[in-house]
């Protein structure tokens, strides 16, 4: 029978905190970062022009229908040889998973705008309103609550994203628990301790989102 000993782990805690700080840090960038990319999109989407709806389409599925594994080995490995750029592995995962989120946010946010009824905008515009404030002004505060939910879900994923960093060197949770893994010899009281520490943020975090959309349900 296999002595479990998770003592060992101790003399590991600081290492451990340092990659879930670093976790917590990148989610926080990945997740910013993610809903800007997916405001232009969705907005890009919704244009009257053309060109710019096709190259808005183009970006969400390109990134939506690849394993984001891929992506993160491309940007870091590929892009700087076309591009001429080189990026550390912090940067170049910062930027794929960014862009990843980006694309499923677009569509988030699309689908919040246009669940909104067209005559919202056509009394802001026979308000004196121009399109662009009637959508800041009058749309996007009803379509933001209907948002949320999915928003925060698509934010607990890309969280959980965030384990695959390790695979660059990046130096996150699931990094710091290979090393110490590693050096104990213990990788089952390793990674059991690694799945904790996640479930014990994630789990409050589910809870919160369902009572959100429990609440939005009841105030409309």
């Amino acid at each position: 029978m296999y002595q479990w000993d998770f003592g060992i782990l101790w003399s590991y805690r600081w290492l451990f905190l340092n990659g879930l700080g670093v976790t917590v840090g990148f989610t926080i960038v990945i997740v910013v970062c993610g809903l800007l990319f997916g405001l232009l999109g969705a907005f890009g989407t919704l244009s009257r022009f053309k060109a710019l709806r096709l190259l808005a389409l183009t970006f969400i599925e390109a990134f939506r229908c690849t394993p984001i594994l891929v992506q993160l080995i491309w940007f870091y490995y590929a892009l700087p040889i076309l591009a001429g750029v080189e990026m550390t592995p912090i940067t170049a995962s910062a930027l794929a998973l960014s862009l990843y989120g980006g694309s499923f946010y677009s569509e988030i946010i699309r689908g919040g705008i246009i669940s909104i009824d067209k005559g919202q905008a056509e009394a802001g515009a026979a308000l004196g309103m121009t399109p662009g404030q009637s959508m800041r002004r009058i749309v996007l505060p009803q379509a933001i609550k209907r948002m949320i939910p999915a928003l925060m879900n698509q934010s607990i994923i890309q969280f959980k994203n965030t384990s695959l960093v390790s695979v660059l060197a990046v130096p996150d949770l699931v990094y710091q628990s290979q090393v110490a893994a590693h050096d104990s010899y213990r990788p089952l009281e390793t990674y059991t301790a690694v799945a904790v520490a996640y479930a014990a943020i994630l789990i409050p975090l589910t809870i919160l989102v369902r009572r959100g959309e429990k609440r939005l349900a009841v105030a409309e």
